[in-house]
């Protein structure tokens, strides 16, 4: 994730803005059940940020599971936005922590790992829960997000900057679902041609 994080901290400039990375404190991996320990590591970082800093508008970016322990943080009151990167979006997955904030989810439908489609599906489901959804269909990239990483990392770092106010929408988000009240269904990034009907 340290690219991502190098190509937010460019996108804000110098306008303040702090960028920090949560490390998971459990040494077990994956989700852990009920105990869902990575969206705790979310929410005590939350706290210590707000500690360090007083209360800012926050955007979660996370990847896989960390995009999962983003978007259950999302009900923190200080979160504006949750960046999903080829999120892990089981079916059935809570979406009423979302009402009211900006998600926007880029997954690649090769992806092997993680489903694009459960994450359109997650969308759908934000979306009626009153969230503004962007679902953004990357044409390569896999799970891991290597091929095509300059565009995984530009886009991050627009849909990270555009909610707090450091800049424009990017073109791929721009004229999402949520403008028209369709159901979200995936963009294509610029230069990748038109989505799928």
């Amino acid at each position: 994730m340290r690219p991502f994080e190098a190509a937010i901290a460019r996108a804000a400039g110098d306008d303040g803005v702090l960028v920090a990375r949560v490390r998971y404190r459990h040494r077990h991996r994956g989700w852990n059940g009920r105990q869902a320990h990575p969206v705790a590591d979310v929410r005590r970082a939350l706290d210590e940020l707000r500690a360090l800093a007083g209360p800012l508008p926050v955007v979660l970016v996370g990847h896989s599971l960390g995009g999962r322990a983003a978007l259950r943080a999302a009900a923190d009151p200080g979160v504006t936005a949750v960046v999903a990167l080829a999120p892990w979006c089981p079916p059935g997955e809570p979406t009423a922590p979302l009402d009211g904030r900006t998600v926007v989810a880029l997954h690649d439908e090769a992806d092997r790992v993680t489903s694009a489609a459960d994450t359109w599906a997650y969308l759908t489901r934000a979306q009626q829960a009153g969230a503004l959804v962007r679902g953004v269909a990357m044409p390569a990239g896999g799970h891991a997000m290597l091929r095509d990483a300059r565009r995984w990392h530009r886009l991050t770092a627009r849909a990270t900057a555009a909610p707090l106010g450091l800049g424009p929408v990017p073109d791929a988000l721009a004229d999402g679902p949520a403008r028209t009240g369709r159901p979200p269904r995936p963009l294509r990034p610029e230069g990748a041609g038109p989505a799928p009907s």
